[in-house]
Order: structure tokens, then sequence, then C-alpha cells
């Protein structure tokens, strides 16, 4: 929704605008109205004042930062050593991380905000329930969708359904992780109520009761509560309103925005209301661009065969002198790759010693395991790297396929409806064709359904989530960072190895990030999460 870009910094101003216009001709200037903050005085009196307000809910959504939690996993890596995120990955960080602190922050900020919406929309003397009830659901399941990543990040967080003074703050306490599944399955059940399945074309980008109920498909995932979970998505699925998008390759570029897999991302719009993903991400000889985050050797393995076969699996076919021939076409598409041609129209060659300036080791900036990621990298960004008008995708169809099937498994149900929603991933689009999967136990089947949610939805934001509950992320995460393989200068096939890095996680702590330092410095009744 190109109209939903509505910053809090110019919902600000207009106001101030509405404000001093109010007292312009007011002589005495000790009465005018304050121009700093929103005033009960002169808002919340149309439909309108509910509008603008709702839509300024969407700027506290998720953005680029959601690339960095797969660089916290074994799938990826955050490239300069300098960045806050590396520390994670090191496992050098504490309560006092601003990395921590500013997930946690911006996560409360958009829960205070949907609380003070919620607490004043109703002062509207709406001729239009119906629609004053759509911005309640809204709302509620914007506020949902913080909680989900607050509980997946740092568990048993304080459950805040009201505005707070600095007084309150101070006397806030962590609510116990079970409370928070099920506010957050109440919250999105009643938002899926009071949400239309679709909008019209001008109002794309709004949350929809498909959006909602995915969202509640997610959040019972992560809770473990695989009924709730099996049923949401397969709302989702029978709807009938969302269904994979014809290419993957082109999922992530503009031709394809507001595509019918989306059920949920953050909207921006160039030179308006941008991001900077091309300059954040693409290879440095693109206009210097950062290559802050990049993939991993671990994540290029775990890419099939055309075949359907891991590259270890005996009878693959797979050759490294040639690693990338016959893969699983969406390794392609996700991952830039030795021969590709890059946005500027060269060709990316990464392999030391090529004299690129994306050879591994020619400078800290080019990525340190020779590879970048492809996703939401655009030929129309490169004129200017940070200016990006791209959306970025937070929930979308393929996830709930997964998901269905996922929690399927794990309950034990396996049917006809599990084969369906994996092969639909692996060969519903016209350009992967992954061989279908049936008659597998229920082991291998869960292997495969998380091979296929790491692959299918790598630098999306969901891995680190994924491992965490899957108790595997002390297993993938700790030791050496390695690239690409090439043939060094003495005919030799070399591994390249990311230097002076060695992850780190400690299965004692690490599942769950701390409190804030500066929280716990506020309020005395928040307890700090345990071994931190």
């Amino acid at each position: 929704m190109k109209k939903i870009y509505f910053n809090k910094l110019l919902f600000s101003l207009a106001l101030a605008g509405t404000a001093s216009g109010l007292v312009s001709c007011d002589k005495d200037l000790l009465n005018t109205v304050p121009n700093d903050r929103l005033s009960v005085d002169v808002f919340w009196k149309t439909e309108n004042d509910a509008r603008i307000a709702v839509n300024s809910l969407y700027t506290d959504l998720d953005s680029t930062n959601i690339i960095s939690w797969d660089a916290m996993t074994d799938i990826a890596h955050t490239n300069q050593n300098f960045n806050v995120e590396a520390y994670v990955e090191l496992g050098t960080y504490d309560a006092t991380s601003s990395k921590v602190y500013d997930e946690w922050r911006k996560a409360y900020r958009g829960v205070q905000a949907s609380n003070y919406f919620l607490e004043n929309v109703d002062k509207i003397p709406a001729a239009n329930l119906a629609l004053i009830n759509q911005y309640k659901g809204e709302a509620k399941a914007l506020r949902a969708y913080q909680y989900i990543k607050l509980t997946g990040l740092f568990g048993p967080v304080p459950l805040i359904t009201k505005s707070l003074s600095l007084e309150d703050a101070k006397q806030v306490a962590n609510t116990p992780v079970e409370e928070l599944w099920n506010f957050i399955d109440k919250e999105l059940n009643e938002a899926a109520l009071l949400l239309p399945a679709t909008y019209a074309a001008t109002e794309k980008g709004r949350v929809t009761s498909g959006a909602a109920l995915g969202l509640l498909a997610r959040a019972n995932l992560y809770a473990g509560r695989y009924q709730k979970a099996a049923e949401a998505a397969d709302k989702v699925i029978k709807s009938g309103t969302y269904g994979l998008y014809e290419s993957y390759e082109k999922l992530f570029t503009y031709a394809a925005e507001n595509n019918k897999e989306v059920l949920l991302d953050r909207q921006f719009i160039k030179d308006t209301y941008s991001n900077t993903v091309f300059q954040l991400l693409a290879p440095y000889s693109q206009k210097n661009s950062g290559s802050t985050f990049v993939p991993t050797k671990a994540l290029v393995d775990m890419y099939e065969t055309l075949g359907g076969k891991k590259i270890a699996e005996a009878g693959s076919g797979y050759d490294p002198l040639k690693p990338y021939l016959n893969r699983d076409p969406r390794l392609k598409f996700s991952v830039f790759l030795e021969g590709d041609i890059l946005p500027s129209g060269a060709v990316f060659n990464p392999k030391p010693g090529s004299g690129t300036a994306d050879a591994v080791g020619s400078t800290y900036i080019a990525s340190g395991t020779g590879y970048n990621i492809k996703k939401y990298i655009n030929t129309d960004d490169y004129a200017n790297p940070v200016n990006s008008g791209i959306n970025i995708i937070l929930l979308r169809y393929a996830e709930i396929l997964l998901t269905y099937a996922e929690a399927k498994i794990e309950l034990g149900q396996i049917d006809a409806g599990v084969y369906a929603a994996i092969n639909a991933v692996r060969n519903g689009r016209t350009d992967v064709k992954q061989p279908s999967v049936s008659n597998a136990s229920q082991a291998a089947l869960r292997e495969l359904v998380r091979r296929e949610r790491t692959v299918e939805l790598a630098f999306e934001g969901q891995h680190l989530f994924d491992i965490r509950r899957w108790k595997t992320a002390e297993s993938v995460i700790p030791g050496p960072v390695y690239g690409i393989t090439y043939v060094n200068e003495q005919g030799k096939l070399t591994i390249v190895q990311a230097v002076a890095v060695n992850k780190v996680f400690d299965p004692n702590r690490h599942y769950l990030w701390p409190v804030p330092q500066k929280e716990l410095n506020l309020s005395p009744l928040l307890k700090q999460n345990p071994n931190w």
C-alpha cells in the first residue's frame, strides 16, 4: 500500500501544521496549542484522523533488519567484524548490546503506538462503524506482530496493553511466555474477524484477515501449538485469496510487488519513503555497496541438486569443480554466484586474486565468503543504492504452506494435504521444479520441511526463530564461517574461510536474548533471562 508510507515525523508535522493554523490569528501567543505533540483537543475528531493514526502504525513494522537476524545463524554472516551483529555471532554480546536494545525498543514503540490508537479511536463519532472496526483490527494485528517477535527473541517480556506513563514504566514485570502466546492468539483471532479479505488497489499493504490468520499460524508454530498452527494455516489456504507467485526469480523485484503471494510487507516508495537494501546487501563493486550480511557455504550446500538429492548423497551428481551446476534454481535466485551478471552489467567474480572489487580479501568490505545476497537487489536501484523503493516482504504464502506441513508432521497427521503443501513450494512455480516427495516417514519429512523452510525463506528473517524452536542452534551455529570453493594457483580445490570468525552459541543462555540493561535499570520488577 504505497499510500501507507506515512512517516511518524510527517504525522507530527502535519498535526503541528494543523495546530498552528488554528491559532495563527490569535494575538495572545501564550495561549497557542503546542505544536510538538499530538493533542486530543485537535485530533480524534474524524474518521480521517483514525486513518492517519492507523497508517502511522505501519512505520513500526520491521524492514531490512530482518536480514540481520539470519546473519546471527548458520546461513549468513555479518561481514564487518565491527558491526554490532558480529558480536552476537561471536557470543561476546550482553545486556548492553545496542542491537538487542534496538530490537526491543522498536518493537515496544510499535506496541505503545497501537495501544494509544486503540485507547483513543472510540472518541471519534463514527458514521462508518465497520471502517473503525477495520482500523481496530489493523492495530490489533500490528501489535500482535510485535509481540510475536518480542516473545521469540526474548521470551517472557512485559505484556503491555495500555499507554504507559514514566511511573507506570517503572512497574512493568515479565509476563510468562504461555500468557504471551495466549494474548497473541486472542488478538489475532479477534483481528481476523474485524478485517476484510482484500482491499481496493489504492489500499494495498493494509493488514487483511488472511494476514492476521497467517501471523496466527506463525505464532502458534513458534509456540509449539501445532494443532492451532495447522488450523490457522489451513484457513489461509482454503480462503483461495493467496497463492504462489509464478516466478521465484522475480518475487523480490518491483514487477512483483503486491502479488498474490504477499500476505504482509513493509511498503516503501522511491524518493519519498525509501530504504537502503541495495546499498546494504549488494556486492562491493556495485557503487561501493556494503555486503553487510553475506551468505555462507552452510546455506549454499543445503540446496539440492535438480534430481532432488542432497549434494553429499550418493548419486546426486554434484561436482565440486562445478558446484552451482544442476542445483535447485532457488540457489541462483537467492545468492550471487560466480559468473552472475551484476546490476552494473559486470560479471561477478569473487575468487581470491581475480582482480575485481569483489575478490575475497581485496578489501574488508567485499564479501568474506565470496557470496552475496541477491534477493531485493534490483537493477532499478543501481543508479542510487540508498534510494530503494522495493517493499520488504514480512509474510508470504510459501511460509503458510510450510507452516501447515510442519505442524501436521509434528502432530503425526501426515496426509495428502501435507505432501501437497510441500510439493507446491518445491515445484509450484514456473522456474522451480524440484521433484515431488511422497510416502516418507515422519523423521524424513521433518528433515525435509526444515530444509525447505531454510532455503525457501533464506534472508527473510525466519531462520533464527526456527533453529531456536527446533533447538538445533547449538549444533549448526558454532564454528568457523566458510564460503566459496575455488581452484587456487596451484590447481588445488580450496574453500574460503572468513577471517577471524568463530561463531559461538551457548545453549545455556543464547536461546533467548538478554533483557536490555536499560530496561532493567528502569523497572526493578523486571527480571533478567537465565545466565545473562
